[in-house]
C-alpha cells in the first residue's frame, strides 16, 4: 500500500498524483516569478522565459518545433480545439469528418455537436479489440471529407491504435489527421512526423502533471480557427493569460516521463501482465482489449454474473482505487460505449472493472489487488441468483 492513507491507487488512468519535481517547478511562479508573460518588465520576462522553455520541453518530447506547440488547460479543450477549429477553418473544401465508435467523449459529444451545425460525420466500427482498420479509414474519406480524428490509445481498454497507417493514409489523401493522444503522450514514443499526425492532444495529469493543463500540436501545414478569442497569447491562436505554473508543471513532467519512459514503462508493462495472468485464473473472465497492442499500465477484465459498480465499493473498503470505465463516464450507469463497439452484450458489460497501473504500484501491490478481487468477486457471485452452481463456493 502507498502513502499515509494506506491505500492502493490503481486509477492512473483517470489521473496520477504530481511528482515532487514538477510541483517545485511550479512554485517559483505562483509567488515572486508571478508576471504575466505579456507585459515588459522583468519578473514578466522571467514568466515568459518559463513559457518558453515548457513549449521546448513539449516540442523536443514529441519530435515538433517549439513554434507548433500551443498550451490549453486539458485534453478537453485540446480535442474540441482541434476539431471545431479544423471544421470551421476548412468548411469551404468539405463537412465530412471521420472518426471511431470508442473515441473519448471529448471528441464524440464535440463531434455530435458538430452534427447539429450542418457537419457529417462517420463513426467507424472496431473490431472485438476495441481496434480501427486503417482500410475502413481509406474507405470512409470522400472528396468531401476535412478531418480524420483518431485516439492514439484508448482510455478505457488500452488498446494502441495503429496510427501511423491511419495518418499516411489521411495524408496521401490531403486530408487533416488529428490524434487524441492523452493517454499515450509519456507513456509510449510519440513522434509527430513518423506518424504522420496534423493536430494531437495532451493533457497533463495523465502523466504526474498538473491537472488544468493541456497541449495541442498543431502541424505547420494545420489550417485551424482560433477556439478561444480575446488577447493576443500563443500567438494570436488561443486567448487568455497564460496558465504560467501549469505550463512550467506540464513541461516538466512530460520531460521528465520521456525520460524515464524506456525503464519505467517495461516495469510498469511487467507488472501489468502479472495482473492479467493471475486475474485470468478468475473463472469466466475477460480480457478486453488488444492482448498485446495495449498500453503497459492497462488491465480491463470483465467478470460475468457479476456487476461492477459492486466491485468497485467492495474493493473500496478494502483500501484499493479502480475503474469500471473511464473516469469522465464513471457515474453513469450507461453501459460503457467502448465495449458496446466491441461486441459485448450489456449484461457482461456491466461487470467490466479496469486497474490501470503506476510510478508508485509495486508487486506487493499487484499481489493484494489480485488476492481481494479474487475475494470480492466470489462474493458478489455467491450472492448473485444468476450465477451457476459450479461458480459458488
Amino acid at each position: 500500500m502507498t502513502g499515509d492513507n494506506r491505500f492502493i491507487y490503481m486509477d492512473n488512468a483517470a489521473t496520477t498524483p504530481a511528482r515532487k519535481e514538477v510541483v517545485e517547478a511550479m512554485l517559483p511562479y505562483m509567488s515572486e516569478n508571478f508576471g504575466n508573460p505579456s507585459s515588459l518588465y522583468g519578473i514578466a520576462k522571467k514568466s515568459a522565459e518559463a513559457v518558453d522553455n515548457a513549449r521546448a520541453q513539449v516540442a523536443s518530447a514529441i519530435g515538433a518545433s517549439p513554434k507548433e506547440i500551443y498550451f490549453t488547460s486539458g485534453g478537453t479543450e485540446a480535442d474540441n480545439w482541434a476539431i471545431k477549429g479544423a471544421a470551421f477553418a476548412n468548411r469551404d473544401k468539405g463537412n465530412h469528418i471521420i472518426t471511431s465508435q470508442v473515441e473519448h467523449h471529448a471528441v464524440l459529444h464535440t463531434t455530435e455537436w458538430l452534427e447539429k451545425q450542418g457537419f457529417e460525420v462517420t463513426y467507424l466500427p472496431v473490431d472485438k479489440y476495441g481496434m480501427v482498420s486503417p482500410e475502413d479509414v481509406r474507405e470512409a474519406i470522400t472528396d468531401r471529407t476535412i478531418l480524420v480524428t483518431i485516439m492514439m490509445a484508448n482510455n478505457e481498454i488500452g488498446t494502441i491504435m495503429p496510427i501511423a497507417e491511419i495518418g499516411k493514409i489521411a495524408r496521401e489523401m490531403g486530408v487533416l489527421f488529428h490524434t487524441d493522444a492523452v493517454q499515450a503522450a509519456g507513456h509510449i514514443q510519440v513522434d509527430v512526423n513518423e506518424l504522420n499526425i496534423d493536430m494531437l492532444s495532451i493533457s497533463g495529469h495523465k502523466f504526474r502533471g498538473p491537472k488544468g493543463t493541456g497541449v495541442l500540436y498543431i502541424g505547420k501545414m494545420a489550417k485551424i480557427d482560433p477556439l478561444m478569442h480575446g488577447g493576443a497569447q500563443e500567438r494570436h491562436r488561443r486567448a487568455g493569460t497564460e496558465n504560467v505554473p501549469g505550463i512550467v508543471g506540464i513541461g516538466k513532467a512530460l520531460e521528465l516521463a520521456v525520460a524515464e519512459m524506456d525503464s519505467e514503462s517495461k516495469r510498469i508493462a511487467g507488472l501489468r501482465d502479472i495482473l492479467i495472468q493471475k486475474i485470468l485464473e478468475i473463472p469466466k473472465t475477460h480480457l478486453n482489449g488488444h492482448p498485446e497492442m495495449r498500453l503497459p499500465n492497462n488491465v480491463n477484465v470483465v467478470f460475468e454474473y457479476i456487476e461492477g459498480e459492486s466491485i468497485l465499493l467492495m474493493l473500496n473498503r478494502r483500501a484499493i482505487c479502480a475503474s469500471t470505465g473511464s473516469a469522465c463516464s464513471s457515474k453513469s450507469l450507461d453501459p460503457s460505449h467502448v465495449l458496446m463497439a466491441c461486441g459485448l452484450p450489456p449484461e457482461i458489460i456491466h461487470g467490466s472493472l479496469r486497474l490501470t497501473i503506476g510510478h508508485d504500484t509495486t508487486e506487493d501491490d499487484i499481489d493484494y489487488v489480485v488476492e481481494n478481487v479474487r475475494g470480492v468477486v466470489q462474493k458478489l457471485r455467491n450472492m448473485s441468483p444468476l450465477t451457476p452452481p459450479e461458480l459458488r463456493e
